[in-house]
Formats: C-alpha cells, sequence, structure tokens
C-alpha cells in the first residue's frame, strides 16, 4: 500500500529562546524559534519537498499557535497536532558559547508535549507514515512515553520503518537512574539510529569502538547505525549483501557556525528526505549511502550557518547550489 506521508514525526515540539545579544546595559536578549527535535526534523524534510506530519502537543496559547503556524507554512501536516488547557508550551532557553555549541534551560514541569497519551494518536497518519521519526524526551514523562511506544507498534504494524534519534538532556531525567536504560531500550525498535558522539558515549562508555557497538547494534536488528562528529562528520555502518558490516566515515562540510541548534535534526530530515525518494529506503550501498549522508552533511551545515533551527533550514535549491568556503 501507498503511504501518504514520508515521514512522520512525533514527540516534543516548543520554542526555543536563543539568546541574541546584551542590551547596553548588559541584560540578555533572546529571540524566539521554533524548535524541537521531531519537528526540527520533518520540517526539515518538508522544506526539502518531501511530505510530512508531526504528532505531539502544545499548549492553548500563543506560543502553541505559532508553532502550528510555521508548520502549516511549511506544509507540515498538523492534523495529528493537539492542543492543551492543562500545562503550557513548552519552552527552552538556548545559551549559544563562543563556538555555538548550546547550553539549555527548559520550563517544562511539565511541558504540553509530555501530556501527549495514547488516546491522542492519530491512527490514520501513523498507518500512513512510511517512516516515523521520534526522539528520547517523549519517554521521560507520562503519559507521553506510553504514547511513543503504540506509535512504533502501529507503524511497524502497518509496514512502516522507525528513524530514531535520543536526545538526552540530563536536567529534564532529573537525576533518574533508569534514564539511559529507557533511551536505550528504544534501540531494537529502530530500523535507523542516529547518535551524537556526546550521546554514543554516554551509552556506551567511552572505551568501546564505533565500530565494535555498531556490529552490536546491527545484529540486533537495526538496518543503519549513525554516529555524528560535529565538524569531523559521520560515522555509519550497515550490514552488506554478505551480512558483513560495511562501515566508514562521511567528512562534514565546512561552513561558519553561528548556532548548532538543529544541526543533528536537520541532518536526520535531510538523510530521510533522501531515502524516502526511493522505493527500498534500507537498501544499501556504500556509494549511494556515502552520497545520501553528504546531502545530509550540507543541509546541517546551511542550518549552523544560520541563527535557529526551523529558521535556518534551506530548500532544496539552496543544497544542490551549496558551495564551502
Amino acid at each position: 500500500m501507498e503511504k501518504k506521508f514520508d515521514v512522520v514525526a512525533l514527540g516534543e515540539i516548543l520554542i526555543d529562546f536563543t539568546f541574541k545579544e546584551k542590551t547596553a546595559d548588559g541584560r540578555n536578549l533572546f529571540e524566539e524559534n521554533p524548535g524541537g527535535a521531531p519537528a526540527n526534523c520533518v520540517a526539515t524534510l518538508s522544506k526539502l519537498g518531501g511530505k510530512g506530519a508531526f504528532i505531539g502537543m502544545t499548549g492553548r496559547d500563543s506560543f502553541g499557535e505559532d508553532l502550528r503556524n510555521v508548520l502549516e507554512e511549511l506544509k507540515v501536516s498538523t492534523a495529528g497536532l493537539r492542543t492543551t488547557k492543562a500545562q503550557h508550551t513548552t519552552l527552552a532557553f538556548v545559551r549559544l558559547d563562543e563556538n555555538g555549541e548550546r547550553h539549555f534551560s527548559f520550563c517544562r514541569n511539565p511541558g504540553a508535549d509530555t501530556q501527549f497519551s495514547v488516546e491522542d494518536l492519530n491512527r490514520e497518519i501513523l498507518e500512513n507514515a512510511r517512516i516515523l521519526h521520534i526522539g528520547s524526551l517523549s519517554l521521560t514523562d507520562e503519559p507521553s512515553k506510553s504514547a511513543e511506544e503504540e506509535a512504533v507498534r502501529i507503524v511497524k504494524n502497518a509496514g512502516g520503518l522507525i528513524s530514531y534519534d535520543p536526545n538526552y538532556r540530563a536536567n529534564l531525567w532529573g537525576g533518574r537512574e533508569d534514564a539511559l536504560a529507557i533511551i536505550k531500550g528504544m534501540i531494537p525498535q529502530a530500523d535507523i539510529l542516529k547518535l551524537s558522539e556526546e550521546e554514543f558515549e554516554l551509552l556506551y562508555g567511552k572505551g568501546r569502538t564505533k565500530e565494535d557497538v555498531a556490529d552490536e547494534i546491527l545484529s540486533g536488528g537495526t538496518s543503519l547505525v549513525l554516529v555524528t562528529l560535529g565538524s569531523e562528520g559521520v560515522f555509519y555502518a550497515f550490514k552488506n549483501d554478505s551480512a558483513a558490516m560495511d562501515c566508514g566515515t562521511v567528512k562534514a562540510k565546512k561552513t561558519k557556525v553561528v548556532d548548532t541548534t538543529g544541526a543533528g535534526d536537520s541532518f536526520n530530515g535531510g538523510l530521510l528526505y533522501r531515502l524516502t525518494r526511493k522505493g527500498s529506503p534500507l537498501n544499501f550501498s556504500r556509494e549511494s549511502l556515502e552520497d545520501d549522508l553528504s546531502f545530509a552533511n550540507t543541509v546541517a551545515a546551511i542550518c549552523v550557518s544560520r541563527r535557529g533551527a526551523i529558521p535556518a533550514l534551506p530548500t532544496l535549491e539552496k543544497v544542490v547550489s551549496f558551495n564551502p568556503d
């Protein structure tokens, strides 16, 4: 059955207040930007020309209205986006250091995104997803944890694929000892797994190689393992036709970094866009996959050269014509 959506993203959607400048008397000024990792990913896909939908929850407030409007302007379906009067839209204040790296403070105790329940799921949208993209921040609280787990079951039963990008934020887990176990527990459900280097070390330790861990994950049923390496590019691993692991690294694109917010999410969106141009997204060869990863690296490079996440996303034309400095 032909699917209506290339990618359906489920999870947190929020407002990023990104530091912009200091006032004359030294006070911080923050710029309001739409964000949330799953929302950033599907927004990227849609900006490039793919068909996307978002499932999640905002507060019934002006921030929630702004987020819905942004998605709809990008032609992302919001039929699965719910609102609640009980909680405000989740907010994140993002401070950037001299290298453009982010430091977060969240207003989420709880936020509206955590109140999304199994009953809120739009099953028709999920059954029409070629790929469901999820993160791990919905796993911090109920009822959103159960909703994400049920969404995965619905998509897999309907023949769709799962893309998983664990995104650890210590202050959102409140020091819980079960956090890493819960995050890792979703990995066997994933067809595509993307980790940052920081998250790789957090989940598997600094003593293990990427090749060793990737082989273990692939043996558990995942088809593609990715570890983004910042300015060094991305490590990839998959099982080839001989059932042996094929792996390598694709270099990042050179660019002037302004804001790394949304870097990994735009990478995900770019990669999923390329994979869903194919009849069999998980039918990899080294050459074709490296070409797809190079495309995704270009999307991310353009994103980090601008402020914000969704506002910084490029069109397909910008990606194709990109010339590194």
